[in-house]
Order: C-alpha cells, then structure tokens, then sequence
C-alpha cells in the first residue's frame, strides 16, 4: 500500500497568530516572548508537559507561571494553530474520497494531540502520529521508522510532505519520498508526477 503522509504545521493550517494574546496573557512584550516561545518548543514537541513548557517561558521572561495560567496558555496555543487552511483540506478531501492511505506526522505536543484527534477533518487519515507521544520529534530518524512500523510500510511506499527542508531531508535519510510542501497546487502536481 502507498501512503501520503502530511506534516500539520503551516502544512494542513497556517501559522499561529496566537503568539500576541499569548504575551499579553503572560503580562510581556510579543518581541520578548516570541525568542522564549520558539526556544523551547522543540523540548514540548518531544514530550515536555504543558507546565514544564509554559515554566520554563516564564522563567526565561521572569515571569511565574502556575497550572491554572498554564491551562489558559495551552488552550490559547491550541486555538492558534487550530485554523486549518480550506485548501488543504479539500485536497485532503479528495484524497480520501480516491481512496488514499493517509497519514499525520506532526511535531507537536500530547495535548496538541489530544485536540486534533478530536476533530471532524482528523477522520480522513488512517493514522495520527505526534511526536510528544513518541519522545521523538522530526527530523530524527527514530520518529520516522517509528511511523513506518506503525504504518506496516516500507520507506519507499510513504510520500511525504512538510513546510521545513530538514525534515523533507530527515524523511529522504531513512528512504521515504519526501517533498518540500509548496502550497496544494504544488503537492497536487508533485502527487501526479508519482501515479
């Protein structure tokens, strides 16, 4: 069986506009959060709890942060990266609909996770895979074969598509075909070059 597998990020939704409320919400400047927000990230996307994360932006800002701030900054986070791109999703449609094997691989955390499993559009993919859940995250080459097992797929039978050149590269080491994601017209073109 052949798969397409997504990244979500800036992929199958835009780019968080929430990075603002979330400053506002912590009592800091956007251009002071921002270095903190991007600087841990990688350790929440592997599998560091919301409170861990939200601490260590706090501490790094000066700023205590307590579980209940810490559920109202994850909740904002969430609602940030949760505006899918329409495009996108029709693709993912239509995809479904030709009876593609569809996969997610996302680089973010479990509670992350917990949302988009929850929604309608979650049910085109035949499986999500979060790397907080896997204590993994891309471009390793763990989180890779860790989705290939879970997928019972050979590297060569995965299409791959992400936003960032190391994680295409990441997903080319361990044998997956992997594209840069370029906007749907770009995957849509790249998808008929591989039938």
């Amino acid at each position: 069986m052949n798969w397409i597998v997504f990244d979500y990020g800036e992929v199958l939704c835009e780019r968080t506009a929430a990075l603002p409320k979330l400053a506002a919400a912590l009592g800091v400047e956007p251009g002071a959060f921002e270095p903190e927000y991007w600087k841990h990230r990688d350790r929440y996307d592997r599998g560091a709890a919301d409170l861990d994360y939200w601490q260590a932006i706090g501490h790094g800002l000066g700023v205590t942060v307590d579980d209940a701030l810490a559920q109202e900054l994850t909740a904002l986070d969430i609602e940030g990266w949760s505006h899918t791109e329409p495009a996108s999703m029709e693709l993912l449609s239509a995809l479904h609909e030709a009876g593609a094997a569809l996969a997610l691989l996302s680089n973010a955390p479990s509670s992350f996770g917990r949302w988009v499993e929850r929604q309608e559009w979650a049910k085109l993919f035949r499986t999500t895979v979060f790397s907080a859940d896997l204590g993994c995250a891309k471009p390793d080459a763990e989180i890779f074969t860790s989705l290939l097992a879970k997928l019972g797929a050979a590297p060569p039978d995965c299409l791959f598509f992400d936003d960032r050149q190391s994680n295409v590269d990441g997903a080319r080491a361990v044998g997956l075909r992997a594209e840069r994601w370029l906007g749907v017209e770009a995957a849509r073109a790249g998808l008929d070059e591989q039938r």
